[in-house]
């Protein structure tokens, strides 16, 4: 084993709440302190936490029992954002660098590294302190699955899953009254929980953002459906998707946050132009922040595992630093966080479940 000068670390979550935290936070902390003697301390509520100083110690029994536990012991934050923070002066609100806090206050803590788990807003941010000094490592959470460089972030399948499940729960009252359904899943700007979700619950149209549908080819096809006796259809469509030379849905602006945009609304939109032109009762459905919920699957539980303890072993035993920790073919390694920052990862066109999916007539909207 290489030796190090690592005594402390630190762990945050950063971003949106996602099934599976819970799994790595144990994972970091057992491994750290079970191999390595590290002192491990826990930041609350995401960056938030480093900018106002609260941090605590995670001592064995608090990473206890927590593996099956949906959300984060430590708390969240999706607004705070170091290099851009609100910060009230003479009664105006200014957004603000206050990094040099974030600094600080890991040396009161003598924090050796970071680890931070999250997204790309939450990677962004990580690399920015990497560049000050900060050594860091990533772990990749999103249920959007969308960070570039690994094949799969923790939580998406946990979404996946209860996303299907709720379409399957659709399907038969869709069923039952004759309707059109379209649920509405997240995913931000990229189509994966769409995708995956519509194909495993037998949707019959999905509609995602890598591919702006038309009006016509959706109403065309639903009508085509009821002339063959089919008399009702399941529609999955991405919070991201939108029409072709049309403009995203935007449910509202978060004044002062880092990513202002929350999108929202597109199923509502969409029923009522497809109930006006086909004269088809049309009903929407949003699943919202219940995709973000609940128990982590198997799958999750394990990944979660591999990536938190992946991260420590190569931090302590490779000297890797400022990376972040990713599944590239089965197999655990990182990428320099300057790759990953700013950057999301769309579903290819030629994706070959979207070639599936087409290959079993389902309709993408073209």
């Amino acid at each position: 084993m290489a030796k190090t000068k690592i005594k402390t670390i630190a762990i945050l979550t950063g971003g949106g709440d996602c099934p599976g935290l819970n799994a790595v936070i144990r994972a970091v902390s057992k491994t750290a302190i079970y191999n390595y003697d590290i002192d491990v301390l826990g930041v609350e509520d995401g960056y938030l936490g480093l900018i106002e100083n609260r941090l605590r110690p995670l001592r064995q029994l608090d990473v206890s029992g927590i593996l099956t536990t949906g959300g984060t012991i430590l708390g969240t934050s999706n607004i705070a954002d170091p290099f851009h923070f609100p910060v009230k002066t003479n009664g105006k609100t200014i957004l603000t660098d206050v990094s040099h806090k974030v600094i600080s206050n890991l040396k009161k803590h003598n924090v050796d590294a970071l680890i931070c788990i999250g997204g790309d807003g939450t990677m962004a941010s990580a690399a920015k302190l990497a560049k000050l000094g900060i050594p860091i490592m990533g772990v990749p959470k999103t249920i959007d699955n969308d960070l570039v460089g690994t094949d799969m972030t923790f939580g998406f399948d946990t979404a996946v899953t209860t996303a299907t499940e709720a379409i399957d729960k659709v399907h038969t009252t869709a069923s039952s009254h004759h309707r059109v359904m379209i649920i509405e899943v997240m995913g931000r700007y990229a189509g994966w929980i769409a995708l995956h979700a519509g194909v495993a619950s037998g949707s019959d149209i999905i509609l995602i953002p890598e591919i702006p549908f038309k009006i016509s080819a959706i109403t065309d096809f639903i009508l085509e459906r009821s002339a063959l006796g089919k008399r009702f259809s399941i529609i999955t469509v991405a919070e991201g998707a939108k029409e072709k030379g049309g403009s995203l849905t935007v449910q509202q602006t978060i004044k002062d946050s880092p990513d202002p945009i929350r999108l929202g609304g597109i199923a509502a939109r969409l029923s009522a132009v497809i109930q006006q032109k086909t004269s088809l009762e049309t009903r929407p459905v949003v699943l919202g922040h219940i995709q973000r919920g609940g128990t982590p699957t198997p799958f999750d539980r394990v990944l979660a595992t591999n990536y938190g303890y992946t991260a420590i072993k190569l931090l302590m035993e490779n000297n890797v630093k400022n990376h972040l920790v990713v599944m590239q073919g089965g197999k655990f390694g990182s990428i320099p966080l300057s790759r990953v920052a700013g950057k999301i990862k769309p579903v290819p066109k030629d994706h070959p479940l979207v070639q599936a999916a087409k290959a079993v007539a389902t309709c993408f909207g073209v």
